[in-house]
Order: C-alpha cells, then structure tokens, then sequence
C-alpha cells in the first residue's frame, strides 16, 4: 500500500470514489476534480491510497476558518475520507489520516478536526477508531420564507 497526493491520472479514481463516499453527485465529481487540476491554487490537498496499482481510497484535507472546539483558526480539516469496502480493516484509512496529519503538522498547524453524518455510524466508528474525540453533535433546520 502507498499512500500519495493525487495525480491527474488517477482523476476518474477520484470521481468514482467521490461518488460512492457522496452519491447522487456525480456531474458535480467531475466538475471539482478538472478544477481542481486546472486552477491548482486552491488549498485542498488530496491524498490517495493506492494498492497493486489501483486507487482505493482518498482523503480530502481542506482548511477551514473554525471547526466546533477547535482553538486555532485556520483549521485543518478532513472534508472526504473513503476506502473502498473491500479494502477497509486493513490500515488504510489510519494510513489516509496519519499522512494528512504529518502534512498539516509539517505545516504548523497543532489540531485537525472532521465531521461524520449523525447516522453513519461506520463513519463515526473510524473516526473514534484513528483517535479523533467527539466534541459536538448538530441537527440542522431550514423554514423556507
């Protein structure tokens, strides 16, 4: 197993893995991963994990100003973070984490924060899983005007 930051030729990877860690957006996929190639000035890093020569998971880190119970501000974050089924269990999204977590260090920042869906219970289990601490559970409302 490696892990890296992407390349371009593992861009269709990227968009096939987005679009089972956020389903139903496939036409946005393609539109953020050819801009994120084109532009490059963009704070996101992306790391992939690759096995035998294929991609089987990602990690987005972006950077956001605040995240809940976070001193510094900007904040590292994990926006997207995915390994396929067939390859969880086995390392590879600690992998994943440990190699953002090296990054944003490197970088200067001293926290790193993530968030997981209140009914994704896998999502949360990884999270406790590499050491993250829950620190704030949300519902959110919206009333149209």
């Amino acid at each position: 197993m490696t892990i890296r930051e992407i390349r371009e030729t593992d861009r269709l990877d990227w968009v096939r893995l987005r679009g089972a860690l956020w389903p139903g957006s496939l036409s946005d996929h393609e539109v953020e991963t050819r801009k994120y190639f084109a532009l490059r000035s963009t704070t996101l890093l992306v790391f992939v994990a690759e096995v035998d020569g294929h991609i089987v998971g990602f990690l987005e880190l972006d950077f956001r100003p605040y995240a809940p119970a976070c001193s510094s501000s900007p904040v590292p974050f994990i926006e997207g973070w995915y390994v396929e089924p067939a390859w969880q269990r086995r390392g590879i999204g600690r992998a994943l984490v440990e190699t953002a977590e090296t990054r944003a260090r490197g970088m200067g920042y001293t926290e790193i924060a993530s968030d997981a869906e209140m009914d994704n219970a896998d999502g949360i289990a990884a999270h406790r899983a590499v050491g993250f601490d829950e620190v704030e559970r949300v519902v959110c409302f919206r009333r149209p005007l």
